[in-house]
């Protein structure tokens, strides 16, 4: 008996899975205490908390604390002389030439940066002992400004931890501590030092939030998903809170790959479109991982999906700007009061509005299986829109939203596929989140992929994501050596060093390790050059000139110089037993739909429910598919037809 759910900013998702079949369920999210939607899904679910084995939860607790600069009052503890790091940081301007440019306040303030001894040299040797004295100092700075957490980054410490490890064990017991040599063990001291103060910033926040959930759910097993679409016991995760910046979307980014395998479509560019934002991703086979992910403008150096995140959701709102050209987004209706649609007080046009205006969404629709629409609301608004744009009508005012809104998703999927080398027509493009088939057809054509996959559960699949996920960890360690002078030995030695800890670490979580599944990789780059690129690593030779390749495909050439072994990575995955699909080839279907008006289309569209369509038959657009939590609209050109599983398969004639 397991459940999956996925806290979101509009919407809180729920996957119920007995081993046989499946339930999904959704309620609006109640961000000032996200357990309590949690707990009223599964009251309105009738789930009895005595029969569930395993609750897996993904959550934006961690996000919404670093965004909107909500987090723990922390202190910075580091070498004397580098108190300033953090505030310092790399210098980039995000506007190159904006002249009045907004600096963002430091990350910790000046007075809550403290310095100690303790430093090393490059090459582990001790330049500046930690002594007793300096302890009892610096323990007294701490004890005056009374944080809740502390943050513990010195120079070089994934050499040597042990002057980390002795300033963590003198401070008091009731502040929550972040060692960067525990955290982030690599080089490069500003995005160490910003992943492990964002540890710190939201570890008590993460703990507090897991420990009532899992009082709530007792006796159930509460687990928590991962950045890295890997997930770990509540305990673990209040510990290492950093990794749950992306926790919700690394869930939709699980179900996704295990979506394309069961229909044979493992290479795909995913958009998870929900209320309050658009995730874009690529998935070849894999989920690709990054450790130089953002959060707002901060670096975080722990692995996690490598995806890219823009404002442009179903909540976000249509204005005009002071210049009289119209804007969609970054600004969001949210959960409450939401769209207008929805009838909960909201007056500012939003794109869920402007579909249904369209006519892509049916009027008849309940929204979450249950909550009517607002059309006539949703069409005053749009005419309000349309007079200030001086044009003919709440239809071509929506039919303009929708187009803005279209175009920010194809740049985003634009950028993590042909900005990188990677020709999108040789994906398929898969839509999910509860308005991402509203847009699919229309981002597969501007991309050239002729195609799509808009699954079943869309509009919960970051909640079933969670319980395809596996257990497990991501490890790395810097070395930072050529790589065509380190013995293969030392390279092995540090290898089998990482799965040892791994090793004891899942353990620790109560983990079986008999079968475990091992992901070696290593972080290379020319000698002198700043970024790396992460290949699998097959051996020195193989993995050079994988390197070689994969820079010209990235970059466009290749170098004669050295390449240099920056970082070794190992992940580990727990092998555990695969959710399963119910089978729905047996169904008959039925082909008596509702027909609708869609603007721009002059005869009368089909409006199915999934279930109504026979598995197997093609059926050609403009037609419209709905389902208890998503609808997807397929346009003029294209085709679809019902899988086994419950999928739609779209394909451009």
């Amino acid at each position: 008996m397991l459940l999956g759910i996925d806290t979101g900013g509009t919407f809180t998702d729920f996957v119920w899975y007995d081993g046989h079949t499946i339930r999904v369920h959704k309620v609006l999210s109640t961000p000032d205490a996200p357990e309590r939607a949690i707990m009223q899904g599964i009251r309105e679910m009738q789930i009895s908390l005595s029969v569930l084995r395993r609750v897996v939860h993904g959550s934006t607790v961690a996000t919404n604390a670093v965004l909107e600069g909500k987090g723990a009052r922390t202190v910075y503890i580091t070498n004397h002389g580098l108190g300033d790091v953090l505030t310092i940081g790399r210098q980039n301007r995000p506007e190159l030439y904006e002249l009045k440019l907004h600096c963002p306040p430091p990350p910790v303030p000046p007075d809550h940066c403290l310095e100690t001894g303790g430093r090393l040299a490059a090459d582990g040797a001790v330049i500046e002992s930690l002594t007793e004295a300096d302890l009892a100092e610096l323990v007294d700075k701490v004890k005056q400004i009374n944080p809740e957490a502390a943050a513990i980054n010195l120079l070089f410490s994934w050499l040597d931890d042990r002057f980390e490890r002795a300033i963590a064990g003198a401070l008091p017991e009731n502040i929550f501590v972040s060692r960067s040599s525990a955290v982030l063990p690599e080089q490069r001291e500003y995005e160490r030092g910003i992943t492990t103060w964002l540890n710190a910033y939201v570890g008590p926040l993460i703990q507090g939030y897991l420990q009532r959930l899992g009082e709530h759910l007792q006796p159930a097993r509460l687990a928590v998903m991962r950045s890295s679409g890997q997930t770990c016991n509540a305990a673990q995760a209040g510990q290492e809170a950093v990794h749950l910046l992306l926790s919700g979307p690394a869930g939709g980014m699980s179900a996704a790959r295990f979506i394309g395998e069961s229909c044979d479509r493992p290479r795909l560019l995913t958009f998870d479109m929900g209320g309050t934002s658009t995730d874009v991703a690529l998935v070849d086979g894999e989920i690709a991982l990054t450790s130089r992910g953002r959060i707002g403008h901060f670096p975080v150096g722990v692995p996690m999906v490598d995806m890219h995140t823009i404002g442009a959701g179903g909540g976000s709102i249509a204005m005009v700007d002071p210049g009289g050209a119209l804007q969609v987004g970054p600004e969001s209706a949210g959960a409450d009061p939401g769209p207008v649609c929805y009838g909960r007080g909201g007056k500012l046009p939003t794109v869920t509005d402007a579909n249904l205006v369209l006519g892509r969404i049916p009027r008849s629709a309940r929204l979450a299986g249950s909550m009517p629409l607002d059309y006539k609301a949703a069409h005053a608004a749009l005419e309000i829109l349309a007079d200030q744009l001086g044009v003919g009508g709440a239809e071509e005012a929506a039919n303009g939203v929708i187009r803005i809104a279209d175009e920010h998703m194809v740049q985003a999927l634009r950028l993590i596929s042909v900005q990188r080398g990677t020709d999108p027509r040789e994906f398929t493009l898969l839509a999910f989140g509860g308005a991402g088939g509203l847009h699919l057809c229309a981002l597969a054509e501007a991309l050239g992929i002729s195609r799509a996959l808009a699954p079943i559960h869309a509009g919960v699949l970051s909640a079933l994501g969670m319980l395809t996920a596996p257990a497990g960890k991501q490890l790395s360690k810097t070395l930072g050596v050529l790589l065509s002078e380190c013995p293969l030995s030392v390279i092995e030695s540090e290898f089998n060093a990482l799965l040892a800890t791994g090793m004891a670490e899942l353990n620790a979580e109560g983990l079986a390790t008999d079968d475990l599944k091992e992901d070696h990789s290593v972080d290379l780059c020319y000698r002198g050059q700043s970024f790396t690129l992460t290949l699998p690593w097959h051996g020195a030779a193989a993995t050079g000139e994988a390197f070689h390749e994969a820079h010209k495909e990235r970059y466009g050439h290749r170098l004669d110089s050295p390449v240099e072994l920056v970082n070794i990575r190992l992940g580990l995955s727990v092998l555990t037993p695969s959710l399963r699909l119910g089978d729905q080839s047996t169904r008959a279907g039925s082909e008596s739909p509702l027909l609708g008006q869609v603007h721009g289309i002059q005869d009368k569209v089909p409006i199915f429910e999934r279930p109504q369509l026979v598995v197997g038959q093609r059926r050609d657009g403009p037609l419209i598919v709905t389902d208890e939590h998503a609808t997807v609209y397929i346009a003029p050109g294209w085709q679809c037809h019902r899988d086994g599983k419950g999928n739609l398969l779209l394909e451009n004639t």
